[in-house]
């Protein structure tokens, strides 16, 4: 069973890394107000680095373009560790914020070309959609991590409405901002933080019906060449 397992994670990565990323929204639950020196918050540092880990694995690309998500992914590892250890403090956690954007936004590329490299669609690729999706929620989320500490007060909550909000709220904002749904309570009130959302409000319209669309049109091109 374990076996097959590995064998299922290797051949299917993307698979993989949509399972982990919808594993650590339901750890975020339990995990994200805890103190920052706690085991929760620990447990919740070391599983960030295991989603690096694994979405480093799923971009495959050229030797220069693997080189470049190492030279993302170690700062984005460190930093991470080094953000727990002081405890959150502005300055280290900013900067471990923006290069958290950098690499998602590498993985994102990595993984669209991925899925967009030939004119065939594997079950992995298949997969690789809904994993872009999830990647693209991360990134956004660090992306108004980022702005909140460049702008404080940018968002605005029906809980605790002049506090900072945390990074739970602002991951569900992100994913219901990806998803349009619009049941976020969580609401952008500063200008930058509201330019931000509306530009993911769009990107993750079009992103849906480019891939809702190759999909298609690839399955009625190969039901073509069938007949």
């Amino acid at each position: 069973m374990a076996r097959r397992a590995w064998l299922f994670v290797r051949t299917n990565p993307s698979a993989a890394l949509l399972a982990v990323q919808l594993l650590g929204i339901l750890l975020y639950a339990f995990v994200d107000d805890s103190p920052a020196n706690s085991l929760g918050r620990l447990t919740l540092t070391l599983f960030g680095m295991l989603v690096v880990v694994l979405a480093l694995g799923v971009v495959r690309a050229t030797p220069t373009y693997t080189w470049l998500g190492v030279l993302i992914g170690i700062p984005a590892v460190v930093l991470t560790v080094i953000d727990w250890a002081a405890g959150g403090s502005t300055g280290w956690h900013l900067a471990s914020d923006i290069v958290h954007v950098g690499f998602y936004g590498y993985t994102l590329v990595g993984l669209l070309r991925y899925m967009f490299a030939d004119e065939t669609v594997t079950n992995d690729e298949i997969w690789a959609i809904g994993a872009t999706f999830t990647v693209a929620i991360w990134l956004w989320a660090y992306a108004y991590s980022v702005v909140q500490t460049l702008v404080p007060g940018s968002f605005t909550a029906a809980v605790d409405p002049a506090g900072q909000r945390s990074w739970m709220e602002l991951l569900f904002l992100s994913t219901t901002t990806m998803s349009s749904t619009g049941l976020s309570d969580v609401v952008p009130v500063k200008p930058v933080a509201r330019s931000v959302v509306m530009v993911q409000q769009i990107a993750g319209m079009l992103y849906l019906a480019v891939a809702v669309s190759r999909i298609v049109g690839l399955t009625l091109g190969r039901r073509r060449k069938d007949t």
